[in-house]
C-alpha cells in the first residue's frame, strides 16, 4: 500500500487491490462456470434461478420475483421474456390487481428445471472444490448485514 499526500496535505491510500473489483471478477467467473454447465439446457444461471424461485414459491408478482432474485424489475422482465417464449413461464395480469403482472412456472418449466438440475449440481460441485461453501456463505452474510 502506498500513502500519498494530496495538495491540501490530506493523506490518501492507494492500493492495487480493490475488493469490489475482485468480487466482480469472481462473480463473473462463477456465472460463466454455471452458464457453461447449463448450456445444454438452453438456460442461463439467472433464468435457472428464476425457475427455482417460482418452483419453490409458486406464482409471484413480477416485482416480488425480482426482489427475491435480487434483480431490478426491468432486468427481471428481460429474463422472463425468453422463458415465456419457450413456454417455461406464464406471465399474466394479476387477478387481484390488473396493473400487476403475475409470473408462474408452467409444466414445461418444471420439466426444464428438473432437466437442468443435474447440470447446475455439477457446476455447484466444481465451484465447491475451488471455494469453500462456508466461506461463500460467510461473505454473503457479512455483505448483507447492515
Amino acid at each position: 500500500m502506498h500513502i500519498h499526500v494530496s495538495m491540501n496535505g490530506t493523506p490518501t491510500y492507494e492500493s492495487d487491490f480493490c475488493t469490489c473489483g475482485v468480487l466482480r471478477r469472481a462473480a463473473r467467473a462463477a456465472t460463466a462456470l454455471y452458464d457453461q454447465a447449463l448450456r445444454p439446457t438452453g438456460l442461463r444461471v439467472t433464468q435457472f434461478a428464476i425457475l427455482k424461485i417460482l418452483d419453490r414459491c409458486g406464482p409471484l408478482p413480477v416485482t416480488r420475483l425480482a426482489a427475491k432474485a435480487a434483480l431490478e424489475r426491468t432486468t427481471m422482465a428481460r429474463n422472463l421474456d425468453p422463458l415465456e417464449r419457450r413456454g417455461l413461464v406464464r406471465v399474466t395480469a394479476d387477478a387481484a390487481d390488473a396493473r400487476s403482472r403475475l409470473a408462474e412456472l408452467t409444466e414445461e418449466g418444471r420439466a426444464a428445471l428438473a432437466g437442468a438440475l443435474p447440470h447446475w449440481q455439477r457446476a455447484q460441485d466444481r465451484l465447491a472444490q475451488r471455494v469453500d461453501p462456508g466461506s461463500v456463505q460467510a461473505l454473503a452474510a457479512a455483505l448483507s448485514a447492515e
